[in-house]
């Protein structure tokens, strides 16, 4: 349904038709850490997410994930190789 409080006009997930039914019944600003974002849009009551209504709440448990300024680093671990399995794996090769 769209909104019709703070984004009037656009769909919002959270709008039914009983309201707002997220659980403060509005959105809430972008903090820091969302700056740069490109889901940030301006509203009636200023720049909010146009994803997730608490943008704060996104980023207690580190990275947001609707985040788009931000990329996740994935560390890839060096696999470890027994040394006497892989000798034995080479000359089963060369059997062949």
């Amino acid at each position: 349904m769209q909104c019709q409080t703070v984004r009037p006009g656009t769909e919002c997930t959270f709008w039914s038709k009983a309201g707002c039914n997220f659980e403060s019944a509005t959105c809430q600003n972008v903090i820091e850490a969302c700056e740069g974002c490109e889901r940030i849009i301006d509203s009636t009551i200023g720049t909010v997410c146009e994803v997730y209504p608490a943008p704060m709440k996104k980023w207690l448990g580190g990275l947001c994930n609707f985040a788009t300024h931000q990329k996740v680093e994935i560390k890839l671990d060096d696999l470890k190789v027994n040394p006497l399995k892989a000798s034995k794996r080479a000359a089963a090769a060369k059997k062949k």
